[in-house]
């Protein structure tokens, strides 16, 4: 069976990395197939939310999977090839067209911790445990990897958790901006399937310029002529017909992604 499972329910994709014997803890193959696996998903129109999980409830992943250390990391060289695969699939998250919901059980450190950090929603339970101690592999958090983390809880914060390499609580987690729900553990679950349902009812259209238009305000450069507009485009689609219609007529909106 693979290591990384993609689930179909509908216009939710869920996302798996199914390794849960060792705890989701990833190799090179499925930092790539993780990758490739968004990306084919990122293009498919008929998807409207995308769940990402780890299989079983300890775990939604350690990062690396340090064996590989001695095998495809033990210098330099080997480590800028595997880290053009991880890159490449942070870049594939980070520019997902569709929202993305991490579903949190347990385990969320290191590259895992990386991982939830390019979804746009993370729920977790409250026995989650998060953190980065790579400092005690003598490692470092390269660019690409960091960026997400700094983007959510600062760069103060993100040289916290590096610095001390402590592992915390989902409280603390979501009071650092880690994580933006925390639910009981026997919730998770259903919680992620709810916020993931929540958003595929929705205009389809709409979630995807949100989602660009949010990563665009990051970008302290002002927004030009075409930018502005395009906010805008909304009102000359099927969907916002759709949309107020059912508001008016008090019924639920049938969406059709056009």
């Amino acid at each position: 069976m693979s290591d990384i499972l993609i689930e179909r329910d509908g216009p939710i994709a869920t996302v798996v990395i199914n390794r849960a014997a060792k705890l989701n803890a990833m190799t090179k193959p499925m930092w790539r197939a993780l990758g490739e696996s968004v990306s084919g998903l990122s293009a498919d129109d008929s998807v409207r939310c995308i769940i990402l999980r780890g299989a079983g409830e300890k775990s939604f992943s350690p990062g690396n999977d340090i064996s590989e250390f001695e095998t495809d990391r033990s210098n330099r060289e080997q480590a800028i090839e595997y880290g053009r695969i991880m890159h490449a699939t942070a870049a594939a998250l980070e520019n997902c067209r569709h929202p993305m919901v991490a579903q949190i059980h347990g385990i969320c450190v290191g590259g895992g911790l990386e991982i939830a950090s390019l979804c746009d929603i993370r729920i977790c339970g409250e026995g989650s445990r998060f953190g980065a101690p790579i400092k005690n592999l003598g490692l470092v958090m390269a660019y690409p990897e960091m960026a997400p983390l700094v983007r959510l809880v600062g760069a103060d914060v993100a040289l916290e958790i590096l610095l001390e390499g402590r592992i915390f609580d989902a409280r603390e987690a979501h009071h650092k901006g880690l994580v933006t729900r925390v639910v009981a553990d026997d919730r998770v679950a259903s919680e992620a399937l709810d916020t993931a349902r929540r958003i595929a009812d929705g205009a389809p259209l709409v979630a995807r310029w949100h989602k660009r238009f949010a990563k665009r305000l990051r970008d302290p450069r002002p927004l030009t002529e075409a930018e502005y507009l395009e906010g805008f485009d909304c009102f000359d689609t099927e969907d916002f017909r759709i949309g107020y219609r059912a508001f008016l007529a008090k019924t639920k909106p049938a969406f059709e992604g056009r």
